[in-house]
């Protein structure tokens, strides 16, 4: 049994997160000490990191909780999580595609600054039109 400080340390979640996941469902309710704080087991060090690891990769908090529950079921078939996976693949190639789209409107403003006056800041200026 460990504190809920050890947990944070060994899973790199934290406290505030590991709490936050308890309410929400994610992580089982911990055990309570005579003392009534929270203690948890080596088994939350595992499932916190497989959290990390799908929040690392941006999967939403509903997403993970399916691939937990697929986690559970090791002989279901893995076509629900290949399909989030796909589903999250997806939404990256467009953050990629928007965040592109975005780096190459600052150079071409950056470039066309000549850093004079701000009354000829092409950047000011471009951000200031009205679409």
């Amino acid at each position: 049994m460990m504190p809920i400080g050890t947990l944070s340390k060994r899973s790199g979640v934290h406290i505030e997160t590991i709490r936050y996941y308890e309410r929400m469902g994610i992580l089982p309710k911990a055990e309570r000490a005579a003392n009534g704080r929270r203690s948890y087991v080596e088994a939350d060090v595992q499932r916190l990191a497989f959290i990390r690891h799908a929040r690392d990769l941006g999967f939403d908090l509903s997403s993970v909780r399916a691939l937990l529950a697929l986690q559970e079921q090791p002989e279901r078939s893995c076509k629900t999580a290949s399909k989030l996976a796909t589903a999250q693949l997806v939404a990256v190639e467009s953050r990629l595609r928007r965040l592109a789209a975005l780096r190459d409107e600052l150079t071409r403003m950056v470039n066309a600054c000549e850093n004079g006056r701000v009354t000829d800041c092409r950047v000011i200026n471009e951000l200031a039109k009205v679409n």
